[in-house]
C-alpha cells in the first residue's frame, strides 16, 4: 500500500513525538531550570511575574547552553507560530509567547500544541501540501507546505534531542 504524502509526514511526526514522550514522562520539576554551565539561557519571571526567555536579537558567540525550560518555551514559540501560519491566522510575535511558569504546565502546553498540530496535519490535502509555504521561508515559491511540515518535524526532533540530553546529563551528574 502506498502511503500518501500527508500520512508519511504524520508518521514522521508521530515517531518524533514518541521519542519526546519518553523524556516528557521522566522530567522532574527541577530539570526545567537546571543550568549545566554558567553560560545558559533560561526562562525567568519578569517584574509582572510572567515567565520570559533569555533572548538576543543577534545570536551571541558562544551560543549559551539552553535549559530545558528555555527549550520548552522555544518549542512552544516556533510551534505556535507554525500553527498560526498553517491555520491562516496572523502569527503571534515572539514576545507574546511566554513560558507557563512550571515544568508540568509546560509539558501540558506542549501536549496541547501536539493536538493542534495533528488537527492541522489531518486536514491537509495533497494539493495543500504542494502549495507555497507561508513559513518559515516567507513565501519562497521553492518551499511548499510539505517542506514546512518537514521543517516542524526536524526542528522538533532537534529540540527533543537537546531536552533528552540535558535530562540525562542532569540525572548522571546527580548520581
Amino acid at each position: 500500500m502506498k502511503a500518501s504524502q500527508r500520512d508519511l509526514l504524520r508518521w514522521q511526526f508521530e515517531l518524533t513525538w514518541s521519542l519526546f514522550e519518553y523524556h516528557l514522562e521522566r522530567l522532574e520539576p527541577e530539570d526545567f531550570l537546571w543550568e549545566p554551565v554558567p553560560h545558559c539561557w533560561t526562562v525567568r519571571p519578569n517584574q509582572e511575574g510572567t515567565w520570559v526567555p533569555d533572548w538576543a536579537d543577534t545570536e551571541p558567540e558562544p551560543v549559551p547552553v539552553p535549559t530545558i525550560g528555555w527549550l520548552s518555551w522555544h518549542i512552544g514559540w516556533w510551534w505556535s507560530v507554525s500553527i498560526d501560519h498553517a491555520q491562516g491566522r496572523t502569527p503571534r510575535e515572539r514576545t507574546e509567547i511566554t513560558w507557563p511558569d512550571d515544568g508540568r504546565a509546560a509539558v501540558e502546553w506542549l501536549r496541547g500544541l501536539r493536538g493542534d498540530w495533528l488537527a492541522v496535519l489531518d486536514r491537509l490535502t495533497d494539493t495543500e501540501l504542494d502549495a507555497t509555504a507561508p513559513f518559515p521561508w516567507q513565501n519562497d515559491p521553492e518551499h511548499t507546505v510539505a517542506h514546512m511540515v518537514t521543517w516542524v518535524n526536524a526542528e522538533l526532533m532537534k529540540n527533543v534531542t537537546e531536552i533528552g540530553q540535558l535530562r540525562l546529563l542532569r540525572a548522571a551528574s546527580a548520581a
